[in-house]
């Protein structure tokens, strides 16, 4: 289901439920989401191989064992095609979904911009992340990214927590490429909901 007005995708809200669906994942077997039995932290990332995503997502490697042990199943999507990103994603602790397509791009209302790039806010990120990426690649533990992009390299990034029952606790929606919720930030967000439960 894609929340559309007048052709627009439209940004989801805390509060809409997402149908439940079994997707693919490039790194492990088929992931459902919502997962009925702990929260989702779904994240929208850019192309295999993107230097920013890279780097991100190294910080949620290092601190996966904390958000399994908050009850959090760590999900991420790309939009390039599975054979593909399979090589650069090879050994993630995580499920990663590939949507070449960007079908679920356009249902969450994910959207691409040139100030993804261009925002002052992304540059420090920028550098560091090319300057990684390219020592990783000489040092062969990472691959370049593909000339030629699927998708384009303008995407922004998203971040929702989704709890069993399909409710969007909370999303957050990036204003440039490195815009996104740290570790600490899910944490902190799956810590709330626990205590929120507790309450009720």
């Amino acid at each position: 289901m894609s929340y559309t007005y007048r052709g627009v995708p439209m940004r989801l809200q805390p509060g809409t439920v997402v149908p439940v669906r079994e997707l693919p994942s490039v790194t492990g077997p088929v992931v459902s989401v919502p997962d009925r039995s702990r929260l989702v932290h779904l994240q929208f990332r850019r192309f295999a191989g993107c230097p920013i995503c890279n780097l991100h997502l190294r910080s949620f490697v290092t601190g996966h064992a904390g958000i399994e042990a908050a009850g959090v199943r760590e999900v991420v999507v790309f939009h390039s095609p599975a054979e593909e990103l399979a090589a650069h994603v090879d050994g993630l602790p995580f499920a990663v979904l590939a949507d070449p397509d960007k079908r679920l791009y356009a249902e969450f209302g994910v959207e691409s911009s040139p100030r993804s790039l261009l925002d002052p806010r992304a540059w420090g990120a920028i550098v560091r992340a090319v300057a990684r990426g390219l020592w990783t690649i000489a040092l062969g533990r990472e691959r370049a990214p593909s000339r030629r992009v699927n998708g384009g390299r303008l995407g922004l990034p998203a971040d929702f927590l989704i709890a069993p029952d399909g409710r969007v606790l909370a999303c957050r929606y990036g204003e440039h490429a490195y815009d996104q919720w740290s570790v600490a930030d899910v944490l902190a967000l799956a810590a709330r909901e626990g205590r929120t439960e507790t309450a009720r």
